[in-house]
């Protein structure tokens, strides 16, 4: 049946599988020997591949690499001295921008009021660990002065991620 070859043909696309010689039948006898496997290196699976831009952007044979995913939240400094949180908050924003410039910081932005105390997120990139990652995080005044804290995460993205922000510059009105 017609119906059960495309089901076939896709799930053997999925698998890396393409068939030879192809012919509808009211019955199909999938053979191994009539086969062929495409190597997963070749061009030949994605014809976009960009081979000097994955190097450049430590992309592996995905287009992916590692990066830290770091949930911030409120912490347990509760002070009330306005002065003390705008300074605090002012700095936040300054090392947002110093790890964006540095080019560790390829993420950051609140997150909507919840009732898990989330306050936003960064994500990180040209860290090794998890140790350095929260080394990094108490150069933010806010985190260091308690007022936030953090979960940190290992997270698998594409690694053309921060390619998004040669354009974040050009897209505000604004000044936050």
């Amino acid at each position: 049946m017609r119906v059960k070859l495309i089901i076939i043909l896709l799930h053997l696309l999925f698998a890396d599988v393409v068939f030879a010689d192809v012919v509808f039948a009211e019955s199909i006898t999938f053979c191994k020997e009539s086969a062929i496997q495409i190597d997963k290196d070749t061009t030949i699976s994605n014809p976009n591949y960009d081979k000097a831009l994955a190097e450049k952007l430590g992309g592996d044979d995905y287009g992916m690499k590692s990066y830290f995913l770091v949930i911030l939240k409120t912490g347990g400094n509760t002070t009330t001295n306005k002065e003390y949180v705008n300074e605090s908050f002012k700095g936040h924003l300054q090392n947002i921008n110093r790890l964006a410039k540095e080019g560790i910081l390829v993420v950051a932005g609140p997150i909507g009021k919840n009732d898990k105390s989330y306050r936003g997120i960064f994500i990180l990139q040209n860290i090794n660990t998890i140790e350095d990652a929260k080394i990094l995080l108490l150069t933010d005044p806010a985190i260091s002065n308690g007022l936030l804290d953090y979960d940190i995460f290992t997270w698998y993205g594409s690694a053309a991620l921060p390619e998004y922000l040669k354009y974040s510059d050009m897209i505000w009105k604004v000044n936050p």
